[in-house]
């Protein structure tokens, strides 16, 4: 395997980055309603960014796949925007710091990628890594955002009742990250937003924001949403608008109200704490549902350009 130090360069000067949280925002190729890009395009736009490191793309990034746009203009080349894959440095509004891995995921040598990720982990000692991003899921959009959290640790996702049960889904590079520092000992905890599998494909603000919220909740981190809640507002109100223009929708979506409650009814217990559902599974998916769900959302991106 390649040496991990030969996929990255350190800037000097961030000496003192040590013990923070590490959020993992890569463009993998599941992310229901672009939860997890928009809480990450959310962020490079409140905080300033200072890259700590960055790691070489030409080793990682399959151009024939993700072709990188350039600008013609008239007779000649005017720009090129290769794509860019780097550790970060943010600062809450608190002015408390963290990291952030930012880019697209990789094509090629994720082993090595993630040795190299493994070694900035330990090299800064970071005390938690957060990923989040969005599946989707038969649950309806008038209903609070709900959530799959998964963990290096089961004490990272206590107080959280399963949705899902045994499942083979696709890997991807992040997927890996997280199972490989489980291995060594580091703490990992993931989100997976459940979007309403009508709203898969569109960008979808209320994911985001439940998103940011739980990475907020994990890390301590000051992180607003008030610039996504004016977004969700407004789209709130277009699904509003073609939900009440089509009979048909309006039935779907009144069907998955009705498993959502019974499942929720299921879980809330005398003191309106949570308990596991019956030992059958009722109200989970199956693993044929979930993969299924996924191969439509795959094959949907797919179709769109977007493999």
């Amino acid at each position: 395997m390649r040496d991990p130090a030969d996929l990255y360069e350190l800037h000097p000067g961030f000496d003192d980055v040590t013990g923070l949280a590490m959020l993992v925002c890569l463009d993998g190729f599941v992310d229901a309603g672009n939860a997890g890009q928009q809480m990450a395009e959310a962020l490079f736009e409140r905080f300033a960014a200072e890259e700590v490191a960055v790691f070489d793309t030409d080793l990682l990034v399959d151009y024939r796949s993700r072709r990188p746009p350039m600008t013609f203009v008239e007779n000649a080349w005017t720009e090129y925007n290769p794509p860019r894959l780097a550790l970060y440095r943010m600062h809450d509004e608190e002015a408390n710091p963290f990291l952030v891995l930012h880019g697209p995921e990789p094509d090629r040598e994720w082993e090595a990628f993630i040795a190299a990720v493994q070694e900035l982990v330990e090299r800064f000692a970071v005390s938690l890594s957060i990923s989040t991003h969005g599946i989707p899921m038969a649950v309806p959009h008038t209903r609070p955002v709900t959530v799959t959290p998964h963990a290096t640790r089961p004490e990272l996702v206590a107080g959280h009742t399963p949705w899902i049960g045994r499942v083979e889904v696709p890997g991807s590079a992040v997927s890996l990250l997280e199972y490989r520092l489980g291995e060594k000992g580091h703490d990992f905890v993931g989100y997976a937003i459940h979007v309403p599998s009508y709203l898969a494909q569109s960008t979808y603000p209320r994911a985001a924001i439940a998103a940011t919220e739980y990475v907020a909740g994990a890390t301590g981190l000051a992180v607003s949403t008030e610039d996504l809640e004016e977004v969700a507002g407004a789209t709130d109100v277009e699904i509003a608008e073609q939900v009440a223009a089509s009979e048909e929708i309006q039935r779907v979506v009144a069907n998955l109200e009705r498993q959502y409650d019974d499942i929720m009814s299921s879980r809330s217990d005398e003191d309106g704490g949570t308990v596991p559902l019956s030992d059958d599974g009722s109200g989970l998916p199956t693993a044929e549902e979930l993969g299924a769900e996924l191969e439509r959302f795959l094959a949907e991106r797919e179709g769109d350009g977007n493999g």
